[in-house]
């Protein structure tokens, strides 16, 4: 019981730590792009443009409620829509920002579906079988796009490989591993540390298919920004923005932040001017990082006021939401 307790205290104290990072990370992007400069970027390219990357985000947000409602289902658990969305909303707005994803989301979530009746077993098997399922959609993307559209892998990335293609090759093997253990096999199989699920063919392409469309959403949200200013198709875009996004993940800094710009800058200086360039790259990190932030902050904060001012004796499943 003291255990509990003090868990239920430590991520209590951990939404205030997330609140203090995530206003300073908005701080931030106000510090480094001042307000003329956003206002010059924003004039600089279409309204609908804009408009079209605004509703691409948000139906990039809808779909990615999919990786919690596929995981609450995987531990056979009954959750309304409404809760397992206002989960991935906070989680995704959050942890794509502030960094430190498996930490902070795994938090967000025990926080969140801790009272709403969940075990900590549960939660934490939600945490990696979404963590998982972004993983997935990352291999699916890179699989089909790598080996369709082989681009050529500039030199500051250091990769033994001259083009992407291989690294196609890889990802289609690893998801065929993937399928064939965790769908053919009949007990959940262990990689080290890892323990796989073992999940029906249904469940299995359900993580692919939402992965899938999330990742390709998201290229798509930024491909809308700039398609004016480039010849190239969305096609081509999507393949240099699933490197730049595994360049940005593997370097661990919060949102790819550095990694990602350098890479696409590299890809697309020979068509459009470094200016424009960092013009695209500052709406898209406003409308696909700065919008879902605040409105995920003011979720969690309109939750954790509840919860404070809400009586102990009074409170039910009902009133959380």
């Amino acid at each position: 019981m003291f255990n509990n307790i003090s868990f239920r205290l430590l991520t209590s104290c951990f939404s205030l730590v997330l609140f203090v990072l995530s206003f300073w990370t908005i701080y931030k992007n106000f510090y480094y792009y001042n307000t003329q400069n956003i206002w010059n970027t924003l004039s600089a390219v279409p309204l609908s443009n804009v408009l079209r990357a605004i509703v691409l985000m948000s139906l990039n947000y809808i779909i990615m409620t999919g990786y919690d409602c596929l995981a609450v289902n995987y531990v056979r658990h009954t959750l309304s829509y409404s809760k397992k969305a206002l989960v991935s909303v906070i989680c995704s707005g959050i942890s794509n920002s502030v960094g430190f994803a498996l930490v902070s989301s795994c938090m967000i979530r025990y926080r969140l579906y801790s009272n709403w009746g969940l075990s900590a077993i549960s939660i934490a098997q939600i945490s990696a079988f979404c963590n998982l399922t972004f993983v997935l959609g990352l291999f699916v993307m890179g699989a089909i796009i790598f080996t369709i559209n082989p681009l050529k892998i500039p030199q500051l990335l250091n990769l033994p490989f001259v083009s992407v293609q291989p690294l196609g090759v890889i990802f289609l093997i690893l998801i065929l591993v993937y399928l064939s253990l965790t769908v053919i096999s009949k007990e959940p199989v262990k990689i080290g540390q890892w323990t796989l699920p073992n999940l029906s063919i249904k469940m299995a392409l359900g993580q692919l298919i939402v992965s899938a469309l999330d990742w390709s959403l998201a290229a798509a949200v930024f491909y809308s920004i700039l398609s004016d200013s480039v010849s190239f198709s969305y096609q081509t875009f999507l393949g240099i923005y699933m490197l730049a996004q595994i360049a940005g993940l593997a370097s661990n800094v919060p949102g790819g932040l550095g990694i990602f710009e350098t890479v696409i800058l590299v890809f697309l200086s020979p068509f459009v001017s470094t200016e424009k360039i960092f013009g695209f790259l500052l709406i898209y990190r406003v409308v696909y990082y700065f919008i879902p932030l605040t409105i995920s902050v003011l979720l969690l904060g309109k939750y954790e006021l509840r919860q404070f001012f809400l009586k102990p004796n009074s409170i039910s499943f009902k009133e959380h939401l």
